[in-house]
């Protein structure tokens, strides 16, 4: 099972997500329904909803970059530790993912900002899960995975 604190910064996602909590719980929980990805473990993580400003901020601060992006992922463990965490079935927390209201608002050409959303989570969750997209195989491979899981929430 895996569930998400969810906290907002910026009001203005309400416009576009009314109950962004019970949403994106939502769409967890189809992913528990209609993959065996967590069904051994109990796993959470924090979703932030925040502004170019916040986001910005965050990015100088922990990634010594001055720029603002549309998301942010901070894993709790390194690959190799949680591989053994998720052996052994715990509770574990997999990280915060900070997601930029403005970006997503200016990438939702011809999709719903819903999907360009879901898209943009579950992208986050697979850094969350130790995915990286530094080489072409480390790309296919976490997008293999996020196709996953935007299918099983559609």
């Amino acid at each position: 099972m895996i569930k998400a604190d969810v906290l907002i910064t910026n009001k203005n996602w309400k416009k576009y997500i009314r109950t962004p909590s019970a949403y994106i719980n939502k769409q967890l929980k189809k992913v528990d329904k209609n993959t065996n990805l967590f069904k051994n473990n109990n796993l959470h993580f924090t979703l932030l909803l925040a502004g170019s400003d916040e986001v910005k901020k965050l990015n100088l601060k922990f990634r010594k970059k001055n720029k603002t992006t549309d998301i942010l992922s901070f894993p709790s463990h390194e690959i190799f530790f949680l591989s053994k965490l998720l052996k052994k079935k715990d509770k574990i927390y997999l990280g915060d993912i900070i997601i930029n209201l403005n970006k997503i608002k200016r990438m939702k050409k011809n999709e719903s900002f819903t999907i360009v959303f879901d898209k943009i989570w579950i992208h986050g969750l697979a850094h969350l899960l130790g995915h990286r997209h530094k080489s072409n195989i480390d790309f296919l491979t976490m997008k293999k995975f996020e196709n996953k899981i935007l299918q099983s929430i559609q």
